[in-house]
């Protein structure tokens, strides 16, 4: 049955969507500075780029590089207000002089300036780290990019920075912790598996690999099985057991990774394939997807956040400092794992260059011969 048009409805479906509610402090805080601008002099660390509309940063910016009126003249006339409106209009079009005066009522006191200022900084604020973690995701997904792990890294680093700056520009207070966003769920990827096969049985053919390998963690592995797999290798070769796909099958069976086997291989039988690999070459492409994962994961997590309206700007510092810790963490894993070997003979520094000192050895048996004075 077709459907009949509902005039009503349909004028409520096109109309545009409400303004966020840092919009209404806005214009609270420009009414205060409008009806008395000597206010704006008290407002310090917010710029016109905190504002969430461009007619907004204009009168604020006009706001303040216009020197204020005298107080006992500003209540008399409209002059000062005439000079912002001119001053914004070069910046911005679509204001006038009723808009003004609808934001000096919305106000409901001037004396809170300070109080609606912070509440827009903490928005603003809210905003910067939204956009540092949405640069984070894309970055981490972006595949065409030549140098993705470094590029990726950076924006991790810039991240930091923004969440840095603002918890020095917000102090920490008591409070509940930020509540935790639900975890992505773990893709299941053939070719990463494959590499983890890979891995695993290269390792085992050349166990003496493996703790040369101890920036590779279990959780970096994508594959629960191939997890706990390497989890015995790095187990077994810590304790010296000897190390080959029969003693890894018991080990693992201990582990109780063989509860299905669905193969009549098994769940191992990849383990006995020849691999011929250099396992920290495959070790260094698996902690590599890792950390792109995880910061993949940071990212969502703080965007996750800055979506939260009952996220505070201290709650959101600490959970988004949380989760950089964990992209920090792998970070120094891939650093140690890319970086070279420092060399088996270190330099010798200048104290180990120069001639040893003889030491003092048992006092003389015999006197010392006599020196012959000249007469």
């Amino acid at each position: 049955m077709p459907r009949t048009p509902d005039p009503i409805e349909d004028d409520l479906g096109s109309l545009p969507a409400p303004p966020p509610p840092v919009f209404h402090v806005e214009q609270a805080l420009l009414g205060a500075l409008l009806l008395e601008p000597h206010r704006a002099a008290g407002l310090t660390g917010i710029t016109a780029e905190a504002f969430s509309t461009a007619a907004h940063a204009a009168l604020f910016t006009a706001i303040r590089s216009l020197p204020a009126p005298d107080p006992a003249e500003h209540a008399k006339n409209t002059t000062w207000l005439n000079q912002v409106l001119t001053a914004a209009g070069e910046q911005t079009r679509g204001l006038s002089v009723a808009y003004l005066h609808r934001m000096v009522q919305l106000c409901p006191q001037p004396q809170h300036a300070p109080a609606y200022g912070r509440i827009i900084e903490a928005e603003h604020a809210r905003r910067l780290v939204r956009a540092a973690a949405h640069r984070l995701i894309h970055t981490a997904l972006d595949t065409s990019l030549p140098h993705r792990v470094a590029t990726t890294l950076a924006e991790a680093g810039a991240l930091t920075t923004v969440v840095d700056d603002i918890a020095n520009r917000f102090p920490p207070h008591p409070g509940s912790p930020p509540r935790t966003p639900a975890t992505p769920v773990a893709v299941q990827d053939e070719e990463a598996a494959g590499e983890e096969q890979v891995l695993l049985a290269s390792a085992t053919d050349r166990p003496a690999s493996v703790e040369r390998m101890r920036w590779l963690t279990p959780g970096d592995f994508i594959h629960p099985l191939h997890a706990g797999l390497w989890q015995c290798l790095t187990t077994m070769a810590r304790r010296g057991t000897p190390i080959d796909p029969v003693t890894l099958r018991w080990e693992a069976q201990h582990h109780g990774l063989l509860t299905h086997e669905g193969q009549p291989a098994g769940p191992l039988g990849f383990l006995r394939e020849p691999a011929g690999c250099d396992p920290e070459y495959w070790g260094e492409r698996i902690l590599q997807r890792s950390l792109l994962t995880t910061a993949h994961h940071t990212g969502r997590h703080i965007e996750t956040l800055t979506h939260d309206p009952a996220t505070t700007t201290h709650q959101l510092v600490v959970g988004a400092r949380r989760a950089l810790a964990g992209l920090n963490a792998v970070r120094t894993r891939w650093h140690h794992a890319t970086s070279p070997a420092p060399s088996s003979r270190p330099a010798r520094t200048r104290a180990e260059r120069a001639p040893a000192v003889p030491r003092a050895g048992p006092p003389p048996t015999t006197a010392p011969p006599s020196v012959r004075t000249p007469r």
